[in-house]
């Protein structure tokens, strides 16, 4: 299996607060891996550093063999990593349409408005309203949808469900199904077990701005009730 993202040795924080204290994690191509761990563990800045929106104090990041420590979001972008942040930070003056639009990277055979309308219905019946229109569920989906739009080797979804209804959030479980049976690689970050226990491949587990465990399926599986003490308050 081929490694499509390295992170070693990895440190980062913001000004004097150290966040990270080197983190060790592989993102395996054609896999969903799982970044788990309580708020303040370092899952967001983790996300951040690989995306190039923070500098590492030191470490490394390599993307499909190239080393991109350091590199810029946009080059990172280049590189195929896709990102929907925590919060959706969709443009609220942007019509879904335009959203989409903005940051679509086309490639053959990729994702375009049309498909993401397929996957997201809703989408296509709002695609003429602006951000600020949406409800959250509907911002989400866009959020996902321009993600998409970039056609990525790795989607990148941090908090993927929070904060949502039932409903809205078993369509984005089902739609990430899809897209694992489908081939794409994806790193989540989200707190339902449950669903993630059904689509993950591997897990890693941050405490205080380490990696803690780190398994597979089978390894989830069997040690769950000892990786949720780390999770619990």
């Amino acid at each position: 299996m081929t490694t499509l993202v390295d992170i070693s040795g990895l440190k980062a924080g913001y000004g004097n607060t150290k966040v990270l204290f080197g983190i060790d994690m592989d993102i395996t191509a054609g896999q969903v891996s799982t970044l788990m761990g309580r708020n303040g563990m370092g899952k967001t800045t983790t996300v951040r550093c690989l995306m190039g929106l923070l500098k590492a104090s030191a470490g490394k990041i390599s993307i499909n063999g190239k080393d991109m420590t350091g590199a810029p979001p946009y080059a990172v972008a280049r590189a195929g990593l896709g990102l929907v942040p925590e919060g959706r930070r969709i443009f609220p003056s942007l019509s879904v349409s335009e959203n989409l639009r903005a940051t679509a990277r086309p490639v053959a055979e990729g994702w375009t408005e049309a498909r993401v309308y397929d996957t997201f219905p809703r989408l296509g019946q709002r695609k003429k309203n602006f951000g600020f229109q949406l409800s959250g569920g509907e911002q989400q989906m866009l959020a996902i949808g321009r993600a998409l739009m970039t056609n990525p080797s790795l989607l990148i979804l941090d908090e993927a469900t929070e904060g949502l209804a039932p409903l809205i959030r078993e369509e984005i479980w089902s739609m990430l199904g899809m897209l694992k049976r489908q081939g794409l690689t994806i790193l989540l970050i989200d707190k339902n077990l449950d669903e993630l226990s059904r689509i993950s491949d591997r897990y890693f587990l941050i405490e205080k701005g380490e990696i803690a465990w780190k398994g597979d399926a089978a390894d989830f599986a069997s040690q769950r009730s000892h990786v949720e003490q780390f999770l619990h308050l």
